[in-house]
């Protein structure tokens, strides 16, 4: 593989040493030439201790003076100056003890971490790192940090969590503590996690997976967990080379190496632990196609689109035109239907036509599929976009000429002058029926001579429960309820999945079941009504933030596209899956049943999903119940 790395997916590598107290810009100097791009050191000297008094051998009219107007002392601390705050992140005193049962090392402890904090915050320092969280109570510990980071405004505060219990790798203790933690703080968007890697790693996958919903910005390597290659060089076991290259991938974290007390290993030094975390990181698998198309909107928020009410940019249609998989296989799907619908006839010539035609991709397909199945076709490409309508003229004259006629028209009320072999349509949204394919195609399908074709024939919508740290802040910082009523189109990142999707409901098309006249529009709506509930049994302790929504059509026979991520079309980039918010993170133990009720509802102007979460215990009693999201469709709808 290439030696060289896109620079963007490139992690910072530091060095954290707790013995520079006397000489730190040396120390950044001599890590600056061994390839670190930044210390990580204690702000203070282990002498501030003494404002705990354990010795008892300070008077209590200077511990009273020191607690009215607690000053630093020069010699107190490591990081002297702003001279490189730049360069360096500070590690909060690792004496602490904000839950101590003694009131007075509580009081101590408060008041030697804001000065701490104060001190980083005055210089400008980088970032902050909050020693491992106490292992019982941590209430009082949630509630000074949450206090003290809110002035926080340029340095970064992280929390310094274990990957694992070394008591019991198995289990997922660590994440529990900090999880407690997080909650308690109210998920404070301004607290981070430094991951520290454990010697060991659990063997369920999903244990190391559910911290990518996590809001890591720095990974800890200890040099104890790395071993002696052949030459003597260290070097991290296969499973950790995995685990941490994914976290580089999904996280671009810090990545920080501690140095032992003593050499470990016969050729460690600090330049040799930076290149190899540097050789990890310059390895990371290629990026497929649709992590290259999705570069910068990774766990973004956007709207869905509404093609129907609304009318798409020139752009818009440019973008999803790049897709070759999508295209591909609607051509696959249109040879198939000419060589089935049709025996081979030299006279006979196939009608086709595509609704909803864009910019005429579409109209490609089959002009091509007709070429290479050696059939006779005529296209009528409809398209209701005016300015869409003017590119798809142009092609006709240059291009595609008497094999295509141009209809401008909503598919919905237009009278066609005779029917069709095949109607094609590419009305798909991230959830299937999203972007109102089904009322669309309920309108179309007069069409369709007796026996005809759809392509797609149908499509099913899948959803399951989703943890994302990330994507619940960035839901949370609009501060309102609409909000978290809102379907967003996300490209995923940073999110876990407590359990695989399963699916909700699905479309045919044509719709033999609805009360549709064979010639005419149908009455009403209600047939595209839907509800169901789907339930998935949760293995380990998580929380659910939201729910994930996928589809799955199959366009003709065995032809098929997929955004489900167990049989996702490879390369193919026109949809990212769909985020439905829930207002209250939920919490989900371990072997719980988690439940979600999603209805597809409709009315004379729109279309609108309703969704809400259950969870209950291993013995089936109730323990959350959410309300219903978006009633009415008072937040989010779709008009028709």
């Amino acid at each position: 593989m290439n030696d060289t790395i896109d620079q963007s997916r490139m992690c910072s590598v530091g060095l954290l040493t707790t013995d520079c107290y006397d000489d730190l810009g040396n120390f950044i100097v001599q890590a600056d030439e061994a390839g670190h791009d930044f210390v990580v050191t204690p702000i203070s000297h282990p002498t501030l201790r003494r404002v705990l008094n354990e010795d008892k051998s300070i008077s209590e009219q200077e511990q009273r003076n020191w607690k009215d107007r607690p000053v630093f002392d020069r010699k107190d601390l490591v990081i002297r100056s702003a001279e490189w705050s730049g360069r360096a992140v500070g590690l909060l005193a690792d004496w602490i003890q904000l839950d101590s049962s003694e009131p007075e090392v509580r009081m101590c402890s408060e008041l030697a971490l804001k000065q701490e904090m104060d001190w980083a915050c005055h210089i400008s320092l980088s970032g902050l790192i909050f020693p491992a969280l106490p292992t019982g109570s941590l209430f009082n510990t949630a509630r000074v940090i949450n206090s003290a980071v809110k002035s926080m405004s340029y340095t970064q505060f992280l929390v310094r969590v274990p990957l694992t219990d070394k008591k019991n790798v198995q289990e997922n203790l660590s994440w529990k503590q900090w999880n407690r933690f997080r909650t308690l703080t109210e998920y404070n968007t301004k607290i981070h996690v430094a991951l520290e890697i454990t010697s060991e790693l659990p063997s369920d996958k999903q244990l190391l997976d559910m911290w990518l919903a996590e809001p890591i910005k720095a990974v800890i390597v200890p040099a104890e967990i790395f071993v002696e290659n052949a030459k003597g060089y260290p070097v991290l076991s296969k499973p950790h080379q995995k685990f941490i290259q994914n976290l580089m991938d999904k996280m671009k974290p810090d990545m920080i190496v501690t140095l032992p007390p003593t050499q470990i290993h016969k050729k460690a030094t600090p330049q040799s632990y930076s290149e190899y975390i540097g050789y990890l990181n310059r390895r990371l698998p290629p990026l497929k196609d649709v992590d290259q198309f999705a570069s910068g909107y990774q766990d973004f928020l956007q709207a869905p689109l509404q093609p129907l009410m609304d009318n798409l940019e020139n752009q818009t249609y440019e973008v999803f035109e790049k897709d070759p998989i999508k295209y591909q296989q609607y051509e696959k799907a249109v040879y198939k239907a000419l060589l089935d619908r049709v025996e081979y006839d030299s006279d006979y010539v196939t009608t086709i036509m595509v609704v909803g035609a864009g910019r005429g991709p579409l109209v490609n397909c089959c002009l091509r599929a007709a070429e290479k199945s050696e059939r006779k076709i005529h296209v009528y490409a409809l398209e209701k976009n005016h300015n869409a309508y003017v590119t798809l003229q142009n092609a006709k004259a240059d291009v595609w000429g008497d094999k295509v006629t141009l209809v401008f028209a909503d598919m919905r009320k237009w009278t066609p002058p005779t029917k069709c072999d095949i109607l094609v349509s590419e009305l798909l949204g991230s959830f299937g029926d999203n972007e109102l394919s089904p009322e669309c195609l309920d309108g179309a399908q007069k069409f369709i001579k007796e026996g005809g074709i759809s392509i797609p024939a149908n499509y099913t919508a899948f959803a399951s429960p989703l943890a994302s740290t990330r994507l619940n802040n960035n839901v949370a910082a609009y501060k309102d309820l609409e909000h978290y009523e809102t379907p967003y189109v996300v490209m995923f990142q940073q999110v876990c999945e407590l359990a695989p999707p399963k699916a909700l409901w699905s479309f045919e098309h044509p719709n033999t079941q609805g009360d549709i006249p064979a010639d005419g529009d149908p009455m009403n709506n209600l047939h595209n009504v839907r509800y169901n509930h789907v339930e998935f049994t949760v293995k380990h302790d998580m929380v659910m933030n939201g729910i994930a929504g996928y589809f799955e059509s199959v366009l003709y026979k065995d032809v098929m596209i997929s955004i489900r991520p167990k049989t996702h079309s490879p390369g193919m980039f026109s949809w990212f899956p769909i985020y439905f918010p829930i207002r209250t993170p939920v919490q989900v133990p371990k072997d719980s049943t988690v439940s979600l009720q999603f209805w597809r509802l409709t009315d004379a102007k729109k279309v609108w999903y309703e969704w809400t979460v259950t969870v209950q215990g291993r013995n089936g009693e109730e323990m959350t119940t959410l309300p219903i999201h978006n009633v009415g469709g008072r937040s989010y709808f779709v008009g028709l």
